[in-house]
């Protein structure tokens, strides 16, 4: 579902571009922890103050998102995701993949929804980890009763991936740039676009249309690329991550942005099974 990953919008909820800006502070940088003083324009820099002032917003009791925040909101997204997998992993094959249908059509609207709404709340975030969940383990379940042991091979891949991306994003070996940041979404557009029309073409040719999920040398091809640009898109999420801190969020946008990395890494899971699959055959 690259469509539905929230690093396409740069905004968040409750920062001053996001839906629970104030009116009259449009333009402006809400100030964080770090920050004293009123909030100045974007592109100017704040007056140099004592470090002994007290910051007024921290007067208010007002909280501010932190990395532990995001990791905590994150892991527990995951967690849910896991249990849900697993619960369906029990139920005989037939019986899973009924219930994994309806229950990834309405994760496709949940997440549509929670994205373009800009929705940050354990509730909605939640409850698409666990519809994902139920869809996510009866697929790998069906995986696994072809190829033994895929699953745990893709596992293995997916988070060798992640914190691969983590420390090329830490490290600052490739920074998240306005350029870069295009090109991840152009490359998701074209994704989903040529997945879109090696459909029609299977539904009006019949086979697998293009061939791009026929496991052949140009699936396996197109697979690396989907993976590459999934890859490229935790760099998104991760800088997501680190401008709501900036920005001074509250600490309920750590479940949108953990709805985001659930996304991704879901998406990348997926692809690397099916890469798998292509091995094995």
């Amino acid at each position: 579902m690259p469509s539905s990953n929230p690093a396409f919008s740069r905004g968040f909820p409750g920062a001053p571009n996001g839906p629970g800006a104030q009116s009259g502070n449009q333009g402006y940088a809400q100030p964080g922890p770090q920050q004293y003083g009123a909030p100045q324009p974007w592109g100017q820099q704040a007056p140099q103050q004592s470090p002994y002032q007290q910051n007024p917003y921290a007067a208010t009791g007002q909280q501010y998102m932190t990395m532990d925040d995001v990791v905590s909101k994150t892991g527990i997204s995951f967690l849910v995701t896991v249990l849900a997998a697993a619960a369906i992993w029990a139920v005989p094959g037939q019986a899973a993949m009924g219930l994994a249908l309806p229950a990834v059509l309405v994760a496709f609207v949940v997440g549509l929804v929670i994205s373009f709404k800009q929705i940050a709340n354990p509730v909605a975030t939640l409850a698409y980890a666990a519809l994902m969940g139920v869809g996510v383990g009866a697929i790998s379940e069906a995986f696994n009763a072809y190829y033994p042991g895929i699953v745990t091979q893709a596992v293995i891949g997916t988070f060798g991936v992640f914190f691969g991306m983590l420390v090329v994003y830490k490290t600052g070996a490739i920074r998240v740039t306005p350029k870069l940041t295009r090109w991840i979404v152009g490359a998701m557009f074209g994704v989903l676009a040529l997945m879109l029309v090696n459909l029609v073409a299977a539904l009006i040719g019949g086979g697998d249309g293009l061939g791009l999920r026929s496991g052949g040398p140009v699936a396996i091809v197109f697979s690396l690329v989907v993976i590459g640009v999934a890859a490229f898109s935790l760099l998104l999420d991760f800088d997501m991550a680190d401008e709501a801190i900036r920005r001074g969020v509250q600490p309920k946008v750590a479940w949108y942005i953990a709805f985001g990395l659930l996304v991704t890494v879901i998406w990348l899971y997926l692809e690397i099974l099916r890469l798998l699959s292509y091995f094995r055959e």
